[in-house]
């Protein structure tokens, strides 16, 4: 690598109560975003609350092993930057559409997490050559899809859950959906984090989601709303194991779903990497992003191995460097370590498992609102003007990508591998604005999609 004086920063070393204090620092700036993804998932495949709670406590540990891989690398894994790993909101729609699936279930999503986790490690150091064909253009009506399909699920946990659950005789209507209560308290916990964004300043603001779900959390206990059974039960120690739901099992469009989401998060694993690089004053060389890159596919593989999914580098931990000036890896490396510990705590995750659908709701209209936004605003660095066919690519792919989010069941009676296909708006909007693109504007040259990437650093969903 090349370097300058600044680089040093990375490579300081601070004493321990300062190295923990900083690493905690780190794990509050993402822990909420962390432990929604697994709240999220869980609920939507009406897993069992003590399920649920394995699903955290895996998270958090692997979220801190993938961050000590990341920070101090091992062989030519690890970008050896100061990078917090965490479970990521992208790939949450294919997750979600492969568990609900009878087939299939967290078997079939285990085993697309570690199928991507190889694509992502195999893909790793030719992704400077693949990252052409996902200009903006792509990306952002890639992130936009990928917000608005994840929208449907944050609106329903605000309004208690899903409108139609199982009874002796089948689907009924969910009694639960839409009470007051309910919806009243997402709206709460939805403006709590507004005004704490607009109001609290530096490293609180960043922790805005988090306050917000803990106001939410503590009206719901406050009114009796909250069930802690299994909390008293379980254990203050454990130990994650591996393949808790079975042995994965692998299925070809489940897994292609995965791959394709997993080059978008390559992309804005990219833009990170960039942005920590410039921010220390390193160079960051094509080995550097390989070596970064594969972070994200051995986390995946870790991922499935231990019960949980797709790994990423987290924004709003970027944000933090910016912030506090302190760019060491040591002190992120230090956050993973709090994140092992905490996952070996089951009575934590048991807690969080407790918390009620419509809480995690109200702060999931913002973040999956966040992931549009991100869309947007990649989208408005695109020349509509001068190249109104770049307006077909957006439209064109978001209408496709929408279909199966407001009828599901309209390839059903096609072939089953074609409904299986469609049944991902995610997958069927990148195919869309990969194809578009390249019938309207053909391949770009190298050079102009690095310096695309290199503008796009720091402009990245949180999460």
């Amino acid at each position: 690598m090349n370097k300058d004086s600044k680089c040093d920063a990375i490579e300081e070393m601070f004493p321990a109560p300062k190295l923990a204090a900083l690493g905690l620092q780190h794990v509050l700036v993402m822990y909420a975003g962390a432990i929604a993804v697994p709240l999220i998932i869980g609920s939507a495949l009406n897993l069992s609350k003590d399920q649920i709670a394995m699903l955290i406590s895996a998270d958090l540990f692997c979220c801190g092993i993938v961050t000590l891989i990341q920070c101090l690398g091992i062989w030519n894994i690890g970008a050896r930057l100061p990078i917090m790993m965490g479970i990521g909101f992208t790939a949450v729609p294919p997750i979600i559409a492969t568990g609900t699936d009878p087939d299939l279930g967290m078997p079939g999503v285990l085993g697309a997490v570690i199928a991507s986790g190889v694509f992502t490690l195999l893909a790793a150091p030719y992704f400077s050559r693949w990252v052409r064909f996902f200009p903006a253009v792509v990306t952002g009506t890639v992130m936009l899809v990928i917000g608005l399909s994840l929208m449907r699920v944050g609106v329903n946990w605000a309004a208690g859950g899903q409108p139609m659950i199982k009874g002796p005789d089948g689907l009924i209507p969910n009694p639960a959906y839409g009470q007051p209560f309910a919806l009243a308290v997402a709206a709460i916990v939805l403006v709590s984090i507004l005004l704490m964004t607009r109001f609290l300043k530096g490293f609180l603001a960043n922790l805005a989601v988090l306050f917000g779900i803990g106001i939410g959390f503590a009206i719901a206990v406050a009114f009796g709303k909250v069930d802690f059974q299994g909390v008293a039960d379980a254990s203050w120690v454990t130990v994650v194991t591996p393949f808790a739901f079975g042995m994965p099992v692998f299925d070809l469009w489940a897994s292609v779903a995965l791959c394709t989401v997993m080059i978008v998060m390559m992309i804005e694993a990219t833009g990170q990497i960039l942005a920590v690089g410039d921010m220390a004053g390193r160079t960051i060389t094509e080995a550097d992003l390989a070596r970064g890159l594969r972070t994200d596919g051995i986390g995946n593989v870790i991922g499935g191995i231990f019960n949980t999914f797709t790994y990423t580098t987290y924004a709003q931990n970027v944000g933090l460097l910016q912030i506090t000036g302190v760019m060491s890896r040591w002190a992120v490396a230090a956050g993973g370590i709090v994140l092992i510990l905490l996952g070996c705590l089951p009575k934590i995750a048991f807690i969080t498992a407790s918390i009620p659908s419509y809480v995690v709701g109200g702060a999931a209209i913002v973040m999956f609102g966040m992931v549009s936004a991100t869309g947007v605003k990649i989208l408005s660095r695109v020349d509509f003007v001068a190249n109104r066919r770049n307006l077909y690519i957006v439209a064109v792919s978001v209408g496709l990508a929408m279909i199966p989010v407001v009828a599901d069941k309209i390839f059903a009676q096609l072939p089953e591998f074609i409904d299986r296909f469609f049944h991902s708006g995610v997958l069927v909007g990148t195919f869309s604005a990969v194809l578009l693109n390249l019938l309207f504007n053909g391949i770009p040259r190298r050079e102009e999609v690095q310096s695309v990437l290199l503008g796009e650093g720091a402009v990245r969903h949180p999460g």
